[in-house]
């Protein structure tokens, strides 16, 4: 299927991790030049060196999207490389502090409202100049079940989330007349650095190996994810790259749940 943007330009944050360089991977695939962000140049590099890209359609450049300044950096970066962008897909994110709500202390609160909130805002800010010029852009931000389905030893995630759901439907009734149209994702217990890494706490605080800690958190954690088992990044991904496409210009303001039926409600 011809998604209709082959030759646009498309910046992915959180490029070096598993559903980030996954969309990168399809976006490429479609003939879209791509522009991969993450905090550390090494690690960015090393998914580039990975990925099947043409000749002058990958770029990576480093940047911390909680700080203005590398923001704006990745901005002239960006601009001088391949000029405006089309596509925005922000992917960049934590888990954040964990525990229950007496738990958490202040610092934990602003650390991960810090990333997974004013993070996406100090990057829209940048780059909505590019995505407004040409009368057809994309947002997709990366969002998550917890959004609207929040656990209380993940509150700040949580919050942080839902603020992104709520800064997404204001922006597609701001710019959708101007043919730039905003969505996200919400992806459930992907297979992905983040997860493995909270699986490997629970493997070792349960005493259980990694696989037996997995089925316990889908058992106990999430009893409606009916399919039993981890997402994969390249599931999340074809959604993204659908919502980044011609074939969704009438999608707009709306949240594409990508999580084996985990939200429970309708």
């Amino acid at each position: 299927m011809d998604l209709g943007i082959k030759d646009k330009i498309a910046l992915v944050t959180g490029g070096a991790g598993g559903i980030g360089s996954a969309a990168a991977q399809q976006l490429l695939d479609e003939g879209t030049t791509v522009v991969l962000s993450d905090l550390h140049q090494e690690a960015l590099d090393d998914v580039a060196g990975a990925l099947n890209a043409p000749d002058g359609k990958l770029f990576a450049f480093a940047a911390d999207i909680t700080d203005v300044d590398e923001v704006a950096r990745l901005r002239e970066q960006t601009e001088a490389a391949v000029g405006d962008i089309d596509i925005l897909v922000q992917s960049s994110g934590i888990t954040g502090a964990q525990g229950l709500f007496h738990e958490i202390d202040d610092e934990g609160w602003v650390n991960t409202i810090t990333v997974d909130l004013l993070g996406p805002v100090r990057l829209t800010k940048a780059f909505l100049p590019a995505l407004r010029k040409g009368g057809w852009g994309r947002i997709v931000y990366l969002c998550s079940e917890d959004a609207v389905q929040p656990y209380d030893d993940e509150l700040p995630y949580c919050a942080a989330k839902a603020g992104i759901l709520a800064m997404a439907k204001g922006l597609s009734r701001s710019y959708a007349k101007e043919g730039l149209l905003v969505n996200t994702v919400s992806p459930a217990f992907i297979s992905s650095p983040m997860t493995d890494a909270m699986m490997k706490r629970r493997a070792a605080q349960l005493g259980t190996s990694f696989d037996e800690a997995i089925v316990s958190f889908l058992d106990e954690e999430r009893p409606y994810m009916e399919l039993k088992r981890r997402g994969e990044p390249d599931e999340v991904a074809s959604v993204i790259t659908f919502l980044c496409s011609d074939r969704a210009s009438f999608v707009n303001g709306s949240n594409y749940r990508v999580d084996s039926g985990s939200v429970a409600t309708i």
